[in-house]
């Protein structure tokens, strides 16, 4: 768990059937981060709660041990609901409660999302779950279409309930907790929390839903021990993208995350990035699911080293080992830009965060140190001869297979082609991710034509499929 612990705060010490606790204790889970002890109390108590946490708190098994708590196990309908942003933050909730729920019997979690079929949805549902998590979309449709049933939900939990609300979901939101009994429990669970700018619709929701809920709210401060942050001054517009490209070139991470305020704004500087050198990827809102997919798969293996990206379209997901973050301008929501520079630094490692500010901006960066409390250090672009300098190549390239689940792939059968014929060593093969129809597999750069050849013209289960690289 990416989190600070609470030394005192052992699970064995909450009213957690055995088996919960076993499991936890197998997975390495035995004392619990901030968010846990103080929130899990008032879940297992069937208490209404509010939540602040960053993403890596620990969060999902704080809300996700309260829903497995409650759970009638014999009984195969909707009993939980968990609503998320996107189809990621939904995947991984999904995969943590499993692993939460492994040692419980026939616990059948489910994931319902916009951007896949929805037919393979209406079959497992009919087979019944225990379990939804799901993004308010899709969801709402089910409902409107009465493949989904929500007379049985005893905990409904909003995960990054801001997000959902700054990406309209708000009336697909408020439709979905109409056909939810008023006896059940509601959790909400955010990352700015109800006092900032942004925490209206959050209140709103609060006041209207919830019955006399805790609030729960976990600091979200950086250690200055690990977390260099750092003011860049640029003169204007015009001079903005130059100072981000000194910053890339001079400390040169190999992994970083450039926040920008618009979409627009982000598809100029992927574009901007990639024309002057770097491996730059845009993400954003308005990209279709399997765009979205592929560009944080080659992110997340490596195969680029630069993100682009909205907050929105960057909160809930899973991104490990940032060595740098790059706030294009200062976020328009001040607890927004504090959970930007937690995307790096964490779990102990060292990080950079840099922020440029232009002059227009100068009493927006006042209201962020009198926000933050201590002054911001503000340090000098690096020098226009570092313009010179090549921008650093990624390490590994990714190759699509036009296989997957559906054709019964499986992570091991092309680790083994690759180690085996192609003769590739294990340490040359990065991430394989394998979705329903298709396939991924980082690769050092230097092997990626041999790879390629291999899984282009041999064999995966006895079977050919098409195979391509698709990074640079």
């Amino acid at each position: 768990m990416d989190a600070t612990v609470v030394s005192d705060g052992a699970f064995a010490t909450l009213p957690l059937a055995p088996e919960l606790l076993a499991n936890l204790s197998s997975l390495g889970f035995d004392t619990m981060t901030t968010i846990q002890a103080e929130s899990l109390p008032h879940i297992l108590a069937a208490r209404d709660v509010i939540a602040q946490a960053k993403t890596g708190s620990g969060k999902t098994a704080a809300f996700g041990l309260g829903l497995l708590s409650r759970l009638e196990l014999a009984s195969f309908r909707v009993q939980a609901l968990v609503l998320c942003p996107t189809r990621e933050l939904a995947d991984q909730v999904a995969g943590e409660l499993r692993r939460l729920a492994r040692t419980l019997p026939n616990v059948k979690v489910l994931t319902l999302c916009g951007g896949a079929p929805f037919g393979p949805q209406l079959a497992s549902l009919a087979h019944g779950a225990h379990v939804i998590v799901g993004t308010p979309g899709r969801v709402e449709e089910h409902l409107r279409k009465g493949t989904l049933e929500l007379s049985g939900i005893t905990t409904l939990v909003l995960d990054e309930a801001d997000r959902m609300l700054d990406m309209g979901f708000a009336p697909s939101i408020e439709g979905i907790i109409a056909e939810t009994p008023r006896s059940r429990q509601t959790l909400l669970f955010s990352a700015t929390g109800l006092h900032g700018a942004g925490a209206v619709g959050l209140r709103a929701i609060a006041d209207g839903l919830m019955r006399d809920p805790v609030s729960v709210e976990v600091a979200d401060t950086h250690d200055a021990t690990t977390i260099d942050q750092r003011i860049y001054r640029v003169a204007d517009d015009s001079t903005r993208f130059d100072g981000l490209r000194r910053l890339l070139l001079h400390f040169r991470p190999e992994s970083s995350v450039v926040f920008c305020n618009t979409r627009r704004e982000t598809d100029e500087v992927a574009q901007a990035l990639c024309q002057a050198g770097f491996s730059a990827v845009a993400l954003h809102g308005d990209l279709e699911q399997a765009d979205r997919d592929r560009l944080l798969v080659l992110f997340a293996n490596r195969s680029a080293s630069i993100l682009v990206a909205t907050d929105v379209a960057a909160r809930g997901l899973d991104i490990a080992a940032l060595d740098a973050v790059f706030n294009y301008r200062i976020a328009r929501e001040l607890e927004v830009h504090v959970h930007r520079v937690g995307r790096t630094g964490r779990a102990g490692d060292a990080g950079l965060a840099c922020t440029l500010v232009g002059d227009d901006e100068t009493y927006r960066l006042e209201r962020l140190a009198d926000f933050l409390g201590e002054p911001l250090e503000q340090a000098p672009l690096p020098p226009r001869s570092v313009l010179e300098r090549s921008p650093l190549e990624p390490p590994m390239a990714t190759l699509q297979i036009g296989g997957g689940k559906k054709h019964k792939l499986r992570p091991g059968d092309i680790l083994g082609a690759l180690t085996g014929e192609a003769g590739l060593g294990a340490d040359q093969v990065g991430k394989i991710k394998v979705l329903d129809r298709s396939a991924y597999v980082a690769v050092r750069r230097e092997v990626a034509s041999i790879a390629l050849d291999r899984l282009a013209n041999g064999k995966l289960k006895g079977r050919s499929f098409r195979a391509r690289r698709i990074s640079r």
